[in-house]
This record gives C-alpha cells, sequence and structure tokens, in this order.
C-alpha cells in the first residue's frame, strides 16, 4: 500500500511538472500528454529496468490514465494553475519527494541493499524532471547549484537509513519525505546550494 500510494502520488505531480512545461511552450494537446507522460513515468521506468523486474505502468494502465488526466488539467486550467505561485518547482519538489521514497522503498525490498536503494531512490526521482528538460530544450536540474539531486538523496538515504533501524516504513517514508521536501524548499524559497567547484588559472597545454 505504501508503495503505490507513493507511486500514485510521484507520477501524477511529476505528469502535472510536465504538462506545465507543455503548457508555457504553448504545445498542442498531444505534445502535452507525451510531455507528462514521460515526465511521471520516467524516473519508475528507470528504476524497475535497473531492478530487472516489470516496469510498473506495463502492469497497471491507471499510471497512464493519470498522466492523461494531469495533461487534461493543465490543457484546461493552465492559467489558473500559474497563477498558485511557481507550480513547476513546487510540484517538482513535491513529485521529488514522494519519488525519492518510493524508489529506495522499492530497490530495498528488491535488493536488500542500502547503497543500491539509496542510488536507485535518487534516480527515480530526478530522472524524470531531467528527461522533460532535456525533451524541451531547458538547462537540467544537474547543471544547476541548486539543491535538487541533493535533496532526493538525503531523502533517500534517510529512508533507507530508518528502515535499516527498523521503524515503521509509513513513519520513514513521512520523515524522509518531508526532510527532502524541506531541502528542496529551502533552494526554491531561499535559494539555498551547495558549494561549486571553482577552477584555478587555467594553464595552456598542448
Amino acid at each position: 500500500m505504501l508503495l503505490q500510494f507513493l507511486d500514485y502520488i510521484g507520477v501524477a505531480v511529476f505528469a502535472l511538472t510536465g504538462a506545465i512545461m507543455a503548457s508555457r511552450k504553448g504545445l498542442d494537446i498531444l505534445a502535452f500528454l507525451f510531455l507528462a507522460t514521460i515526465t511521471g513515468i520516467g524516473g519508475g521506468t528507470l528504476r524497475d529496468v535497473l531492478l530487472d523486474v516489470p516496469v510498473f505502468w506495463t502492469l497497471n494502465d491507471r499510471y497512464l490514465l493519470v498522466c492523461l488526466a494531469m495533461s487534461a488539467l493543465m490543457w484546461v486550467a493552465g492559467p489558473q494553475v500559474e497563477k498558485l505561485g511557481k507550480p513547476l518547482r513546487w510540484a517538482d519538489a513535491i513529485g521529488m519527494a514522494a519519488y525519492c521514497v518510493m524508489g529506495a522503498a522499492k530497490a530495498l525490498a528488491v535488493t536488500d541493499s542500502a547503497l543500491v536503494a539509496i542510488l536507485l531512490g535518487t534516480m527515480t526521482a530526478t530522472f524524470g524532471g531531467i528527461l522533460r528538460d532535456i525533451v524541451v530544450g531547458e538547462k537540467s536540474a544537474l547543471l544547476k547549484p541548486e539543491i535538487y539531486v541533493s535533496a532526493a538523496l538525503a531523502g533517500s538515504a534517510l529512508y533507507v537509513g530508518l528502515r535499516m533501524a527498523e521503524m515503521d516504513s509509513w513513519v520513514a517514508a513521512g520523515l524522509a519525505a518531508a526532510f527532502a521536501l524541506i531541502l528542496r524548499g529551502g533552494a526554491i524559497v531561499a535559494g539555498w546550494t551547495l558549494p561549486v567547484y571553482k577552477s584555478g588559472a587555467s594553464l595552456d597545454r598542448p
């Protein structure tokens, strides 16, 4: 129940971000559906392929219907959604927080490896958004100094650590998702960043 609950939240919110991006680019309804779908299911698809398990949306077409619903929502109510204030970034943050926990939980159930679970939780939470940005030609979150991937990594690591300490799965999921969302929210509201590499004087070498 926990995995499916988080899966639906992650897919729905990430699909919404894809549809928001399509609305901002002024694309047609098929592009809305395409961007919503690849963003919504992208991270989970990568996770399941790497875990060598059936890809989740091939076993349950409700996930695709969720993507369709998010596309329709933005097509009809795009201007109202945009008035909410940074809807793309906040929806992306919520999806990331849910998916970093969900990805880590599923990986931990399949592999029993803490490191693998943390890595796949991070990938699950970020790959869909990165894929969305690449498709529409936006600068990827990987190339920005603000906290994004690191928030997913922290949330995944906290969930895995709490579960290894035998904390209840729902409590661990809630704490880890909240932690990831707080980190990402700090980046959105206060501009939190990680230190960036500063190169020294360049040397001309053959």
